[in-house]
């Protein structure tokens, strides 16, 4: 067994508190136009967790706490439908299918199911759960389905070279880098300190006006919204950010901050933040933007 990441840690004790949730899939539907090979696309996702660790691994529990344990690439087999699905009743059937969730102590978390919605049209939904990936995962992902899929198509298996590193070295990396947090010598337990002084005090909710009262629970439920600007708001606004030797998404989160300050909110402001890389839920604290 080997040792889980901090990441993929808080998604798992995500999971554990909240129970599986859809919150942490990451779905991606591509339209296929023409003749598809459903056999040799089988054989291509076959092909794909095979040569990435992070989509046959499973979490477990091993002494109270979770582990990966890689599944060998010929005990791996993601689950892969194919449904027959009239254009009309496609997306509520996308829907389903991508928010159905995940057991991560026993499922791989990737799942594929090809629609038919006639016979020359095809969508591919590919779901991810986050612990096994992020938005950048999916280009790699599909580049290597797709390489895959040509040689299937050519009965054969694709010519890949082995991947250097897989996920699996990164988490041992990141241990070993870190050390133990009971050693406050240790990298791990000089941030800690570091974070658990500068969140102390950090509101529970920030009280902002609303239209309507907040849920008794959290529901997950979020949206967009859409903003445009001219070409003068966005050239003061990148001046701005370069006379403050700094970037235009810092000076973004600061008028977002300044905003909710002004609405009432105060001046110890917690926004989060999505970011690349392995997946993790970081969180950008602003503090006493407005002093």
């Amino acid at each position: 067994m080997i040792p889980v990441s901090y990441a993929q840690q808080r998604l798992w004790l995500i999971d554990q508190i909240e129970g599986p949730t859809a919150l942490y899939n990451l779905p991606f539907a591509l339209r296929l136009r023409g003749e598809l090979d459903t056999a040799a696309l089988r054989a291509a996702t076959v092909d794909v967790v095979a040569r990435h660790e992070a989509l046959r691994t499973v979490f477990p529990v091993d002494g109270g706490v979770p582990v990966q344990q890689i599944l060998p690439a010929e005990e791996a087999q993601p689950r892969f439908l194919v449904v027959d699905c009239a254009p009309d009743d496609y997306p509520a059937r996308r829907d389903a299918a991508s928010a159905e969730t995940f057991e991560l102590s026993r499922e791989l978390p990737i799942r594929v199911t090809v629609f038919t919605l006639a016979p020359t049209e095809h969508v591919l939904l590919v779901v991810l759960h986050h612990i096994a990936g992020d938005g950048w995962s999916l280009g790699p992902l599909l580049r290597d389905l797709a390489t895959a899929y040509r040689a299937r198509l050519a009965s054969r298996a694709p010519d890949w070279e082995p991947l250097p590193v897989q996920y699996a070295d990164y988490a041992l990396w990141q241990r070993d880098l870190l050390g133990d947090e009971r050693d406050p010598e240790s990298l791990l337990a000089r941030q800690l300190d570091h974070w658990r002084t500068a969140l102390a005090g950090l509101p529970e909710e920030l009280e902002l006006p609303t239209d309507r009262p907040r849920p008794p629970t959290p529901t997950g439920a979020a949206d967009s919204v859409d903003l445009a600007w001219d070409a003068d708001l966005h050239t003061a606004l990148l001046g701005l950010a370069r006379t403050h030797r700094t970037t235009l998404f810092t000076v973004l989160q600061a008028g977002l901050a300044a905003l909710f300050t002004r609405l009432g909110a105060g001046t110890d402001i917690p926004l989060g933040t999505g970011r690349p890389g392995p997946p993790q839920q970081p969180l950008l604290h602003l503090r006493g933007v407005m002093d």
